[in-house]
């Protein structure tokens, strides 16, 4: 049997740093490294901009058990944030749920408030400052 693991892997346009940080916080996490296109050797064939020497090449927050990675863009490159991928929160504690929904909720916008509903005691969706959209999800007591 082979194993596997799944991470979420966040892509943002020059402010990933910004929300490592924003998420080391908010969700309780620990920063494990931020590596930056600029932390690279240089190659002379292809310099980078001040700009690009400071974006996030790959940042990894542990959450828990659980790895969240980041990342900006190349500088220029398209760039869309949406809605078609969105983050699902666990937390046991109906206080630690409310703690990360008010977190996330700063500066960004609530979809659905925190409440009961049929599966949960305490589920909410919110929109953070940037963009990405969070389920947080109390587990129901299992009978």
């Amino acid at each position: 049997m082979m194993s596997i693991s799944l991470n979420p892997y966040l892509i943002f346009n020059g402010n990933a740093k910004e929300a490592v940080h924003f998420y080391e916080k908010a969700l309780g996490g620990k920063v494990m490294g931020i590596m930056t296109f600029g932390d690279m050797p240089a190659d002379p064939n292809h310099p980078l901009t001040d700009d690009m020497k400071n974006r996030v090449m790959h940042a990894h927050l542990k959450v828990g058990e659980d790895d969240l990675m980041f990342s900006d863009t190349y500088e220029g490159m398209p760039y869309q944030p949406g809605n078609t991928i969105q983050m699902a929160i666990h937390p046991k504690e109906e206080s630690r749920a409310r703690e990360i929904f008010a977190a996330l909720e700063d500066g960004g916008q609530v979809i659905m408030p925190l409440q009961g509903t049929p599966w949960s005691p305490l589920y909410g969706q919110v929109k953070d400052k940037f963009g990405v959209y969070f389920q947080v999800n109390v587990q129901a007591e299992q009978p």
